[in-house]
């Protein structure tokens, strides 16, 4: 057993919080800190691998440092980590194939990847829910959005967010932050 503790102790060392923490039996957490406040979500790699996996490295690789929430629907949900604060979207890696089919429902304060119309579409974009959205749930009216996290700490942080106000901003018609809402990092705690 001490073998085994000194093995989780030495991979922390060496590979970082989130490998410890999936040594030692885990989902990883992550702190999306905004100029709003910090909003801490647990990822569900046992349900959702490839998405977590994909929403980990552009945290790593510091992508969405930078970007805004810039879709606001009070009462649905709001989406962010595509665009910089001049609405300029952001390049990104191929798309990911969609795993809404992991039982993981939208219900209020998960966080779930955002996609085109194409099923399998996500890149970075992410949203978080404000309401449980029985309509974005796999095989409800169509293939799905992919949850693949859950707010722990900070949902009177994403309230916050949802109540800024909207209207026109950048290419947007409706629905974006008259005020930029910025998040300034994504990292793994």
């Amino acid at each position: 057993m001490k073998k085994l503790l000194w093995v989780a102790v030495m991979l922390a060392l060496v590979a970082g919080p989130a490998l410890a923490q999936e040594a030692a039996g885990g989902n990883p957490t992550v702190v999306i800190k905004t100029v709003k406040g910090e909003i801490e979500a647990v990822l569900y790699r046992d349900k959702a691998p490839l998405t977590v996996d994909n929403f980990l490295k552009y945290a790593e690789d510091g992508f969405y440092s930078g970007t805004i929430f810039h879709r606001v629907i009070p009462g649905f949900m709001i989406q962010g980590g595509g665009f910089n604060r001049y609405y300029s979207q952001k390049a990104t890696r191929p798309p990911i194939r969609n795993e809404a089919a992991n039982g993981l429902k939208n219900e209020r304060g998960t966080l779930a990847m955002a996609r085109t119309s194409a099923v399998d579409s996500a890149t970075a974009q992410f949203f978080i829910n404000l309401a449980d959205n029985t309509p974005l749930n796999h095989g409800v009216r169509d293939y799905g959005y992919a949850v693949f996290g859950k707010v722990t700490r900070g949902m009177d942080v994403v309230d916050a967010i949802s109540n800024v106000p909207t209207g026109p901003q950048g290419p947007f018609p409706s629905d974006c932050p008259r005020s930029p809402v910025i998040i300034e990092s994504v990292s793994v705690k």
